[in-house]
């Protein structure tokens, strides 16, 4: 098969562009990068299905919100690595079981440190 000279240098140009078009592509990654530089991705420590301290805290306030006739005012929540921990007092002695199980329901709490103490308890002694 015969190739006319003009084929040969159209398809020799196309080359030529594409391979010239790589070359400024990996000019740039590398322009980005520092000298000597290693390239690394990161990804998350976090094993699969855990859940940021700040939203399981977030979320257990409102957990606490909805429960009724619970007096959250004075209860204080923290968390660690999805270990929750309720301190403060609540007005009345069933509303500690109250939160706690309101508390361990939300999604991401792997366990829950209830240590809420009640104000009539508080007034007895």
């Amino acid at each position: 098969m015969k190739t006319s000279g003009a084929g040969g240098i159209i398809r020799a140009m196309s080359f030529a562009a594409i391979a010239s078009c790589a070359t400024y592509a990996n000019a740039q990654t590398d322009a980005s990068t520092p000298a000597g530089a290693a390239v690394q991705r990161v990804a998350s420590t976090s094993p699969p299905g855990t859940r940021p301290d700040t939203s399981i805290i977030r979320d257990v306030r409102r957990a606490l919100r909805r429960v009724p006739d619970l007096d959250d005012s004075e209860i204080h929540i923290r968390a660690r690595l999805g270990v929750v921990t309720l301190t403060g007092w609540v007005p009345e002695s069933w509303q500690i079981s109250r939160a706690g199980i309101a508390a361990r329901n939300v999604l991401g709490v792997r366990a829950v440190s209830n240590r809420l103490k009640a104000r009539d308890e508080d007034s007895a002694s």
